[in-house]
C-alpha cells in the first residue's frame, strides 16, 4: 500500500501515528507506575503529552526511518519513562500492572485507527484528504500493533517480560531480571534468525482488527 508513496510522503504518513504510539503509550506506563505508588515519572516531568520527552533518536527515529525508507517489518522504542519499582506498593504485582498499561494503550490506539479507516471508507473513500487520512490511519494500526507484538515477547524490559518476572516465583523472576542489560541484542538476533516470529502475529491480528470493523484489505487501496 505504501510503495506507491514518495519518501517525503511516507514520513509524513507515518510521523504522526509514531509519534502518538510512543507518547500515549510511554504516558500510560508513567500513569500506572503513579497509581501504584511510584512517582519517578512525576518528579522528572516525564507524564508529559509532548512527544518530544518520549523521543529515543536511535530507536524512535533513525531505525523506524530507515525501516520505512527500505521496507520491511516496521519496529523501534521509546525513551522508557522511569519508573522505581522498589517504590511501588505492591513490587511484583504492579510490574504486571504497568506492563499491562503499555500494551493497552497501543491496543487502544490500534482500535481508533481502524476506526478511522471505516470512517474513510464510508464517507470518502475517493477523495483525496480521505485518502491520505487512510494511509496514516493503516500506518497507525501498523505501528501499534507492532509495537503490541514486540512488547509481547518475554524478555524484560519488554512488557512481555515484565509480566512474566511478576508471575514467576522470586528466584526464577530474579535471573530473569538480570537479562535486561543483553535484551536489546537477544530480540534483534531472534528477528534476524526467526523474521517471521513477529510478522505472522502481525499479519492475524491485524486481519482479525479489520474483520472486526468490517475493513475488507482490498478497499484500502
Amino acid at each position: 500500500m505504501f510503495d506507491e508513496l514518495s519518501l517525503v510522503q511516507k514520513l509524513a504518513v507515518w510521523a504522526l501515528p509514531v509519534l502518538l504510539a510512543i507518547t500515549i503509550r510511554e504516558i500510560a506506563h508513567g500513569y500506572a507506575a503513579r497509581a501504584c505508588g511510584d512517582m519517578t515519572g512525576t518528579a522528572l516531568g516525564r507524564l508529559s503529552p509532548n512527544p518530544l520527552r518520549h523521543v529515543d533518536p536511535l530507536g524512535t527515529l533513525l531505525i523506524p526511518g530507515l525501516l520505512i525508507t527500505l521496507g520491511g517489518f516496521l519496529m523501534g522504542w521509546p525513551k522508557p519513562i522511569p519508573v522505581d519499582f522498589s517504590r511501588l506498593r505492591h513490587p511484583k504485582r504492579d510490574l504486571a500492572k504497568v506492563a499491562v498499561a503499555g500494551l493497552a494503550a497501543n491496543f487502544a490506539m490500534a482500535v481508533l485507527w481502524a476506526a478511522l479507516i471505516k470512517a474513510t471508507l464510508v464517507f470518502g473513500s475517493d477523495q483525496p484528504t480521505w485518502v491520505g487520512l487512510r494511509y496514516m490511519a493503516v500506518a497507525g494500526v501498523v505501528i501499534n500493533l507492532a509495537l503490541l507484538v514486540l512488547n509481547l515477547l518475554p524478555l524484560p524490559p519488554l512488557d512481555g517480560g515484565r509480566i512474566l518476572i511478576s508471575l514467576l516465583p522470586m528466584r526464577q523472576a530474579m535471573a530473569l531480571a538480570k537479562v535486561e542489560p543483553y535484551a536489546f541484542f537477544i530480540v534483534l538476533g531472534v528477528l534476524l534468525l526467526f523474521k517471521g516470529l513477529l510478522f505472522w502475529p502481525l499479519v492475524i491480528s491485524q486481519g482479525l482488527l479489520f474483520q472486526a470493523f468490517g475493513i475488507e484489505p482490498v478497499s484500502l487501496y
